[in-house]
């Protein structure tokens, strides 16, 4: 994907597509009584995150993908952030809920996501993305985003390892109906790693460090607000549960501003826009 080009129309007949399964599981997830057979607490927490999917992912994946297409670099980091969004969040409607018969919708979404993703990757012109971006402090968005990694990872290890040493280890999974946590999973295995790794691309001035942080900084004000109302979803489901709490909301919503914060410092106007820049050299970003 160039400056003078559109996306391959595969791009977009997949995030189309990805758009349309998404909404039409939410809205099923969110209005549909009954349809989750999970506790109170998991199935408030879904709830809250299809209300999400469906009123903040998809629109911002719509208009992203319309605003890239018009020639948007600014728009690449939304199309690919709101998808990063729909793809973690899948795996935990499939993987933190019992089956359920939305199970083949979930499935689908998160087909179309983890493809939608690849292609989308595989399309953008990085070099010319780069480009366009003036003053950016890419070493200090990469520590900020080390710094959440760690915390991250620290917040989980401090569950899991007492966990593995418990005299009963499943305890901190009473109430869930679950047979292991997937958010830990998900975490530990993949996002984390990913999203240190991008922050070091980043650190060395790697274009792929670039498209990749950035839009994870956008998945993660998606997340955050998403977070925020699911946990106040859940705890409306079952105030009891220590699964949900609305004593995260405003760490949440806190963090969602600090993550826009990044995002604005990676989008923000310059004087150059509307001019088109000379590329930088391969796999590099140029200037200070």
């Amino acid at each position: 994907m160039t400056n003078s080009s559109s996306p391959p129309r595969h791009v977009t007949v997949l995030s189309v597509a990805l758009a349309v399964v998404a909404a039409i599981t939410s809205a099923l997830t969110f209005f549909v009584p009954d349809i989750l057979l999970g506790p109170p607490v998991t199935d408030g927490n879904a709830r809250g995150t299809a209300l999400v999917i469906l009123a903040g992912a998809v629109p911002v994946l719509l208009v992203a993908m319309v605003s890239a297409r018009r020639g948007s670099w600014r728009g690449v980091f939304f199309w690919l952030g709101s998808m990063f969004y729909l793809a973690y969040n899948v795996f935990l409607l499939l993987f933190l809920t019992p089956f359920n018969r939305l199970f083949l919708f979930n499935v689908a979404t998160g087909s179309l996501a983890i493809f939608s993703i690849a292609a989308l990757i595989r399309a953008v012109d990085r070099d010319w993305l780069v480009a366009q971006m003036r003053k950016v402090p890419f070493r200090g968005i990469a520590v900020f985003v080390w710094t959440i990694v760690v915390l991250n990872a620290l917040a989980w290890l401090q569950v899991i390892v007492p966990a593995l040493f418990a005299e009963n280890p499943l305890s901190f999974l009473e109430g869930i109906g679950v047979a292991t946590n997937a958010l830990y999973v998900q975490d530990l295995v993949f996002w984390l790693p990913m999203v240190a790794v991008a922050a070091y691309w980043l650190w060395q001035r790697q274009t792929m460090g670039v498209l990749l942080t950035g839009s994870w900084l956008v998945y993660g004000v998606i997340e955050s607000i998403g977070i925020a109302v699911d946990q106040w979803f859940g705890h409306q489901a079952d105030p009891t549960s220590s699964f949900a709490s609305e004593t995260v909301i405003p760490y949440m919503i806190g963090l969602a501003v600090v993550n826009a914060v990044a995002v604005y410092f990676y989008i923000r106007p310059n004087r150059q826009d509307g001019v088109v820049t000379s590329r930088p050299g391969p796999d590099a970003i140029g200037g200070p």
